[in-house]
């Protein structure tokens, strides 16, 4: 412990393994501490007994749910986009030796008061019930425009230059209806608010580019894939590129007091009387709580089934997003559904979660509209947490710190702050051109 490190990261959250890795790939030296015994923290993926621990007091669930081992339920699940960030982290990384992915089977959005799977390409657009005769032809052509659009070729860009033209200008010139807006723009584009709607069109063009691209790519049902045995898998995958390069992992390691110098700068980590030096701290909100602010609560069901959602055309994994206007809120809400074709659950179970930013006190009358869609559950388990945002100055105190993980059901959020940390750590940007085919997706489990 009395050796000098670049970085000390605190929490084996997704986030922090992420960066640990990648830290250490580019080649820093890094020391990774935990106070638990398990890896993961907040984003820990829980057997049954462990689970009824959590929400129920006690370990013996019913015996009609099957062997607890053969659950793995991701505390924080969220499918990756095919071509997405992420899966370009793993193969930048080469974590994806480590683990072994599946196609997710469906993508799915609400739409007045019904499911309907997400059109992303101009032939899905026209076959769609989620829009009229001519409203399809309208999207077609979009979806066209969108397709065939390329940074790089003007001729491919229609007089418009999407650094400037507005995601609202783009949309108005193929006459599309709000109702078409809708879904674009949360079930594809994936942005959680209409703020979009108001900045440059490139960023939107682009993340329906990824959609698109992303369910070519497995020929599957929807663009995203996810582990076997679930997310649990992702950090200790991490945990074990770091010590290929020289990281060091300790859990339960209790306390992790961070020291701070007169100047109000991190220089170590104390830990059972012994102190690490370092010159920069990583870490999740839980271990640094005066330097963090709450910003918004997230609700989240978990349920444990017998049966597919309901209307998900027997998805045994699938994504379902309710835009926010659909519900008269101010936030979508999400549901997530994996089963036991990823290993995450015995035969014949299926777990799902229901998650949204919470907007009052009762997750439980709040949560109905996605609860309503899943039709019989086993057991249901209600719970919400504060989400955290850093309110230090790391240039100050050097300690950079993650952001809590949100409602969403992807991983677009979660890896977007992951780069962002790594820019303000090393001072470089990430580079994340990879070859896209060295990570697959099994067909079959």
């Amino acid at each position: 412990m009395d050796e000098e490190y670049d970085v000390i990261v605190l929490g084996t959250g997704l986030k922090e393994c992420i960066l640990s890795g990648i830290l250490s790939v580019n080649g820093l030296k890094v020391l990774h501490m935990d106070r638990n015994d398990y890896y993961g923290g907040e984003s820990t993926s829980l057997n049954l007994n462990q689970l009824w621990k959590r929400f129920r007091g006690d370990d013996k669930p019913p015996e009609n749910l099957g062997s607890s081992k053969d659950y793995n339920i991701d505390m924080i699940p969220k499918f990756m986009m095919a071509n997405g960030a992420l899966v370009r982290v793993l193969i930048h990384t080469n974590v994806t030796k480590y683990l072994n992915f599946k196609a997710v089977d469906g993508s799915f959005v609400y739409n007045k008061g019904k499911i309907h799977k997400v059109p992303a390409t101009d032939v899905e657009a026209l076959k769609s019930p989620l829009m009229g005769l001519f409203e399809k032809r309208r999207a077609r052509k979009f979806f066209i425009y969108v397709q065939d659009y390329d940074e790089n070729d003007p001729k491919s860009h229609e007089k418009m230059d999407l650094r400037k033209v507005t995601a609202r200008e783009v949309i108005s010139k193929y006459g599309l209806d709000d109702n078409t807006v809708d879904f674009i723009g949360h079930a594809l584009a994936l942005y959680t608010d209409d703020k979009y709607l108001d900045k440059p069109a490139l960023d939107f063009i682009k993340k329906m580019k990824l959609y698109a691209e992303s369910l070519a790519r497995f020929q599957g049902g929807s663009p995203y894939i996810y582990p076997l045995y679930g997310l649990g898998e992702l950090p200790q995958a991490f945990a074990r590129l770091s010590a290929v390069y020289g990281g060091t992992y300790m859990l339960n390691k209790p306390e992790c007091k961070v020291e701070f110098d007169e100047n109000g700068k991190a220089f170590g980590v104390t830990s059972e009387g012994e102190t690490a030096k370092c010159k920069k701290v990583v870490c999740d909100p839980s271990y640094l709580p005066d330097k963090v602010g709450t910003v918004g609560k997230v609700a989240r069901a978990i349920c444990i089934m017998s049966h597919p959602i309901p209307n998900t055309s027997d998805s045994h994994s699938v994504q379902v997003i309710l835009p926010q206007k659909q519900l008269g809120r101010k936030s979508d809400m999400y549901l997530f559904c994996c089963s036991y074709s990823h290993n995450v659950a015995p035969k014949g179970k299926y777990i799902a979660f229901v998650t949204t930013e919470a907007e009052t006190d009762n997750p439980e009358i709040e949560l109905k509209p996605g609860i309503d869609l899943l039709g019989q559950v086993d057991e249901i388990f209600f719970d919400a947490y504060d989400r955290y945002e850093p309110a230090n100055k790391q240039d100050e105190d050097n300690c950079f710190i993650s952001t809590s993980y949100d409602a969403t059901t992807h991983f677009e959020s979660t890896v977007e702050d992951v780069i962002a940390m790594y820019s303000r750590i090393t001072g470089k940007n990430l580079d994340l051109t990879v070859d896209l085919s060295a990570a697959s997706a099994a067909d079959e489990a």
